[in-house]
């Protein structure tokens, strides 16, 4: 097959790795806009079942990425002058511009072109190949050249956040939470390597508008951020891009989804098929599993014609969506968590990083924050009451989420 990436992100660069090593006769091509080394993001977390599916596709490129990883197993949170530590499973830390780098040489290895500063452009013909794989990202052009088609639906969140780095090393993934005179200030900060460390900002909107960070330039912004989080911060800077040109900026999470991820022999991959806030660290996870599935079941179709392509793509797309749901679920109920973080703030230590951890539950907007605490607690202890709290959850949540739709 002729195959073309349209973007050079970690799912597609994944995913030619995996079809060159299915079929090395496969002609694929990898276009990335942008030049080499050149990247948005600082580091990316992801967890250890992910690196058993890395090994199992291609465990050169597995080992080259945990070679390269950061690990830690707490989790840490700062509220005010409280701090309350829990341990927990193992996780992990990688820049994302080193990730690419080891993705670029292996499929470069393997046989794959990978062209830098190559746009597929508004209007331009798409890339002539047997399958042209949208990986371009949440605001996807190959995808919106038939959203319509694709039935693309984008919901953005109420807060503001903005991606920042930070020579700060932690050694915990670390919440921080400040109280402001225009209300609470957060921030997810986790080490990548040796000497840096991502940090992620989070406010409501008016918290964001009160403390003049709409208004503030990258340079005004950054120090009111480092004078708000000078004890997590230790005297370290804040740093608002990766890379030089261009500036940090403050973004409203986009949830990016589609009622079909095919039109003809186009394909959807990871941001450009579907987001899931970042709260939860799963994007680069998600988009890499994409890839495995995508390349799962292209390798066994019976050609190249969209004949033989159409049920491949429609058995990947069956597949991941199925996958997704309890994922996209999680990550809608941590999203709003964060935006009614009033509601938890003021709670013991102990018990607010508790309900912290169970963010993601869709029985916790609906009940008394320490009731639902004091329930988990007793769940733990009793089968009973957690096939209780796991039937009832989802229940709860259906019903009263539909009847205020309707009000």
């Amino acid at each position: 097959m002729k195959i073309a990436c349209v973007g050079g992100g970690p799912a597609g660069l994944y995913l030619s790795i995996l079809l060159k090593r299915q079929d090395p006769g496969h002609e694929i091509t990898v276009h990335e806009r942008n030049p080499a080394g050149s990247t948005y993001g600082w580091g990316v977390t992801y967890w250890a079942s992910l690196l058993d599916k890395l090994e199992a596709g291609d465990p050169e490129s597995a080992r080259a990425v945990r070679e390269n990883s950061v690990r830690w197993s707490d989790g840490v949170a700062h509220v005010g002058d409280r701090t309350t530590t829990h341990h927990g499973d193992e996780g992990f830390g990688i820049g994302r511009g080193r990730l690419l780098d080891i993705l670029t040489e292996r499929a470069r290895s393997l046989g794959v072109r990978v062209e830098f500063e190559d746009e597929v452009a508004d209007g331009a013909a798409l890339p002539d190949a047997d399958l042209v794989v949208a990986c371009d990202g949440v605001r996807s052009g190959v995808r919106e050249r038939h959203a319509a088609h694709f039935g693309t639906e984008t919901a953005f969140g109420r807060n503001r956040y903005i991606w920042l780095g930070t020579t700060k090393v932690f050694e915990a993934f670390t919440f921080a939470f400040v109280e402001t005179p225009h209300g609470w200030i957060w921030c997810y900060a986790y080490g990548f390597g040796d000497d840096r460390s991502t940090c992620v900002v989070e406010c409501s909107p008016e918290t964001w508008t009160g403390l003049g960070l709409d208004r503030a330039d990258e340079a005004e912004g950054l120090a009111l951020l480092e004078e708000l989080f000078v004890k997590l911060l230790d005297g370290h800077r804040l740093i608002g891009r990766a890379t030089a040109g261009g500036s940090a900026q403050w973004l409203t999470f986009r949830t990016v989804t589609n009622r079909t991820w095919s039109h003809g022999n186009v394909v959807l991959l990871g941001d450009a098929a579907h987001t899931t806030h970042y709260s939860i660290g799963a994007g680069t996870t998600l988009a890499l599993e994409d890839a495995i599935a995508l390349a799962d079941a292209l390798g066994g179709r019976t050609g190249s014609g969209q004949a033989e392509l159409a049920p491949a793509l429609a058995a990947y797309e069956k597949v991941r969506k199925a996958e997704l749901l309890s994922v996209q679920s999680a990550a809608r109920h941590s999203a709003q968590w964060y935006e009614n973080l009033p509601r938890y703030i003021d709670l013991p230590p102990a018990q607010m990083f508790a309900l912290l951890g169970q963010r993601h539950s869709p029985l916790l907007p609906y009940v008394p924050p320490q009731l639902y605490y004091r329930l988990d607690r007793a769940a733990g202890r009793l089968e009973s009451l957690r096939r209780l709290k796991r039937w009832l959850g989802p229940r709860l949540a259906r019903t009263l989420h539909g009847s205020g739709t309707r009000s």
